[in-house]
């Protein structure tokens, strides 16, 4: 009944309606298996993270391209460089992982700044070669020669930062000093040459350096140590550091503040321009020597404590034959000498030693 019914309701729609057909619906027998619709991994992680990624560097891995590359996994180059960037605007992330080489002789670069590039940052991650010292300041074994370097025009605009550097036979972290060049919390432990060379430098350490552990502009929250050269060199200003050397300056800067020179062979810690509330300390030299010392404190084993045209508020100790304070204006310092004087000026106030010799006295005891 309700078929005749439908069927009358049709034709009655038909007559009404002419332009009304039937459209074939095709068949209904499946055309095959049903294929993958879904996204690989890779493809959704590319989605969601755009950069570039550098899988293999067994033979060097050369940046031509603008842009963000990481790696996604330890890197072991054969010998020669292992990543060389040589285009700007560049953010290399090691994501954490090691990039190394086994080779025989320690020749190319652990990462190599390839030409007058700017707008470069290197972050996260460790660079580790064989080298090795022998206890006498002796650099060789195997690897890279260098940890970052560039070569060309001096970079500009260089970041490196959360960087190690361990077993290079020459340089560590090299940027020059002379444009916008940033060290940040990165370490380099045994190189052959200079630790750490960067226009700023801060929260850094270089050890069991060859040359100058750290050289820059300004330092801050840093430690060198150095077998051969400067602990740290700055040009410029040094906050709350401390430079140690074999043979050379503990620490050489134009201004120090709150900082720690020692050496063995050298200044402690010489300031150009102003040392306060420094200490420097050496066997065979100045323990400290500045302009101006203002609460500061020099010992030495053989020569000046601690040296100033100006000294307040210091101590200095003189031990093997050297003065405890030399300077021409000492104010409330304190000198002491096993064998020499205990303190010297031309002017003194308030001024105490075991041996004191001030030309020109007042409020003196």
């Amino acid at each position: 009944m309700k078929t005749k019914h439908l069927a009358v309701a049709f034709a009655t729609l038909s007559i009404l309606h002419p332009q009304l057909s039937i459209v074939a619906q095709g068949s209904l027998t499946p055309p095959g298996a049903p294929a993958a619709t879904m996204k690989s991994l890779d493809q959704v992680y590319a989605k969601l993270d755009p950069r570039t990624a550098i899988t293999n560097a067994a033979t060097g891995y050369t940046v031509n391209v603008p842009g963000s590359y990481y790696l996604t996994t330890n890197l072991t180059v054969s010998s020669g460089n292992g990543i060389t960037i040589a285009a700007n605007g560049v953010t290399l992330d090691l994501n954490g992982f090691t990039l190394s080489s086994p080779a025989a002789s320690a020749t190319g670069y652990g990462i190599l700044l390839n030409g007058t590039l700017s707008d470069i940052t290197i972050v996260n991650g460790h660079i580790r070669g064989g080298v090795t010292n022998n206890g006498s300041g002796v650099y060789g074994g195997s690897g890279f020669g260098y940890g970052i370097y560039y070569s060309g025009g001096l970079p500009a605009n260089v970041v490196v930062s959360k960087v190690s550097v361990a077993g290079v036979l020459n340089t560590g972290i090299y940027l020059g000093s002379e444009n916008s060049t940033v060290v940040e919390a990165c370490m380099v432990t045994t190189a052959g040459g200079s630790g750490i060379f960067a226009a700023t430098i801060k929260g850094s350490v270089a050890i069991d350096c060859g040359a100058a552990a750290i050289s820059c502009n300004q330092v801050s929250d840093s430690r060198g140590v150095s077998t051969g050269g400067y602990g740290i060199y700055a040009s410029a200003t040094a906050i709350n550091c401390y430079g140690q050397s074999s043979s050379n300056y503990g620490l050489f800067v134009y201004t120090a503040q709150n900082c720690y020179g020692q050496s063995v062979s050298s200044y402690g810690l010489y300031a150009i321009h102003v040392a306060q509330n420094c200490y420097g300390f050496s066997n065979s030299s100045y323990g400290l020597s500045a302009p101006t010392a203002q609460n500061c404190r020099g010992e030495s084993n053989s020569s000046i404590g601690l040296s100033a045209s100006s000294a307040l508020n210091c101590r200095g100790a003189g031990y093997g034959g050297g003065a405890g304070v030399s300077a021409y204006i000492a104010n409330s310092c304190y000198g002491y000498s096993a064998s020499g004087t205990g303190l010297t000026a031309t002017y003194g106030n308030f001024c105490f030693g075991s041996s004191v010799s001030v030309l020109n006295k007042y409020n003196m005891p």
